[in-house]
């Protein structure tokens, strides 16, 4: 078995849309430097960024409720939601940047707009979500938002929900027509063929099997071409590990301190898909309800218009489960393979306190076909098992670590792991994950290339003009850049926009 040694300035592991955001926006602010990129698999986005591995949502917390809470006081904390819509701003005005400069082409291809719905059902739910509606409402970012009870409203936004059901109980939603469905594979794709055109190296069916500092601070990675079982060994002086679920591994091989006491736990997930296109016809919108007791923030069920192939289809679940893999190409060994002596306890005291999720996760794998129509059922009354099948969503491996909260703390976030020196980061956990990708990849250029990041500033506001501004603060800017990115992504009517 022969090897092969090269050098370059920047290796990403894994063509996910996360490398593939870094990469772009490294190509626009260092057109010079020489960028490499690993894969396992044969093509760009199949992991996790797939379109049928995730929700497809725009994430913008226009419908998800896991990001609102009601504090003791009754009143209710909006402040994580206003974070991920500014963040997913970001996304909106760099993709645009894309498009507009003919990087990337053909937007419709990758975003759609949509409604966003929540649906609650019972007084306590109902009380919660009007509290909400009432709070964000206050806010530009959430302008244009509905708020009903009315049954007749109801029957006119959600047709599907509504047929069929029976019974007085409450029921209340909201309705904002500004969401998206992203599919967030395409726009991955789309990415990497701008990128490969611009000279970056992009190496399918390499798989990277280890990674360690060199004499001179770079890093040397051990690469396996699958194709031909050659050994290659490249060193760069920066190296991205985004990898998904397969993130974790390479980081602990690394040895830098801060990969120290963190675990993952691989959560799995099915969607049930409509294959009756008379049903999919009758529903447009993204409709999120609030997660059962016990229920990871990502299980929140919903209802979801996707546009996969430029194909309108249906999308209910997600139903969590458990693998013991940590991608689902992974390894059934990939669980017990990421304990180490460093990690032993953080991951036994999760185990302890997370007892009621483990119980969830149990249920659900233990759910029949028929328990399963059952929840889709709370949904759509008339749903009938011959229009529906299973897909396998992604794997998503949620954060370990040890934090303020005490050891073993679970996490539901994106996290970036970078080392001191910035010359290694790896990205870990999940949603909102690819939404607010653009977000996460500046953080994480600020983190890795402080000195770099004072020139860069410039360039990072013209890809970006709301780049380090507040748009809650700043309403003017806000209307603006969302005005402007809704007509080059194809989002709204051409109309000119209003200003309070």
């Amino acid at each position: 078995m022969s090897s092969v040694q090269k050098k370059t300035d920047v290796i990403l592991i894994g063509a996910g849309v996360m490398s593939a955001t870094l990469g772009s926006l490294l190509k626009e602010l260092e057109p010079d430097w020489e960028i490499t990129v690993f894969e396992k698999l044969a093509n760009a986005g199949e992991e996790s960024s797939n379109e049928w591995n995730n929700a497809g949502t725009g994430h913008s917390a226009l419908c998800e409720l896991n990001y609102t809470s009601e504090k003791a006081d009754g009143s209710i904390d909006i402040s994580k939601a206003i974070k991920i819509n500014e963040q997913f701003q970001l996304s909106r005005q760099f993709w645009s940047y894309l498009v507009n400069n003919n990087l990337i082409n053909k937007p419709e291809d990758f975003i759609k707009p949509l409604p966003h719905i929540s649906l609650v059902h019972g007084e306590e739910n109902a009380l919660f979500l009007k509290k909400r509606f009432e709070a964000l409402s206050q806010t530009p970012l959430f302008e244009g938002m509905e708020y009903t009870e009315d049954d007749d409203k109801l029957k006119e936004w959600l047709p599907l929900i509504m047929e069929g059901r029976t019974g007085n109980e409450k029921k209340a939603a909201t309705k904002i027509d500004s969401g998206t469905d992203v599919n967030f594979g395409a726009l991955t794709r789309r990415m990497f063929e701008h990128l490969e055109s611009t000279d970056v190296v992009v190496n399918y069916k390499h798989s990277v099997e280890d990674i360690k500092r060199t004499s001179d601070g770079s890093w040397e990675v051990k690469v396996h071409d699958i194709d031909n079982g050659k050994i290659e060994y490249h060193t760069a002086k920066f190296v991205f590990i985004g990898g998904g679920g397969g993130s974790l591994p390479l980081l602990q091989k690394t040895g830098i301190p801060e990969s120290k006491h963190i675990g993952g736990f691989p959560v799995s997930g099915l969607f049930m898909v409509c294959n009756n296109p008379e049903v999919v016809e009758q529903h447009h919108a993204k409709v999120y309800g609030k997660a059962k007791v016990g229920a990871p923030p990502m299980s929140v069920p919903h209802l979801d218009t996707r546009y996969i192939g430029n194909k309108k289809t249906l999308l209910f679940g997600p139903f969590a489960g458990f693998s013991p893999k940590f991608l689902k190409t992974g390894s059934n060994l990939d669980l017990i393979g990421s304990v180490k002596p460093n990690n032993l306890v953080t991951m036994l005291s999760a185990g302890i306190k997370e007892m009621k999720l483990t119980k969830y996760l149990i249920q659900q794998v233990m759910l029949s076909d028929e328990k399963r129509l059952e929840e889709l059922r709370e949904f759509i009354p008339n749903a009938r098992a011959e229009d529906w099948d299973i897909v396998v969503a992604g794997q998503r491996v949620q954060v370990i670590k040890d934090t303020e909260g005490g050891k073993g703390t679970l996490q539901f976030g994106t996290e970036v792991v970078s080392a001191a020196d910035g010359s290694v980061a790896a990205l870990l956990g999940a949603s909102p994950g690819a939404s607010t990708a653009v977000h996460v990849m500046i953080d994480l250029l600020g983190r890795c290339f402080p000195q770099e990041m004072k020139g860069w500033g410039e360039k990072i506001k013209e890809m970006i003009p709301s780049y380090g501004v507040s748009l809650v603060d700043n309403p003017q800017l806000f209307h603006e850049v969302h005005a402007s990115t809704a007509e080059t992504l194809g989002l709204s009517e051409k109309k000119e926009p209003v200003y309070s």
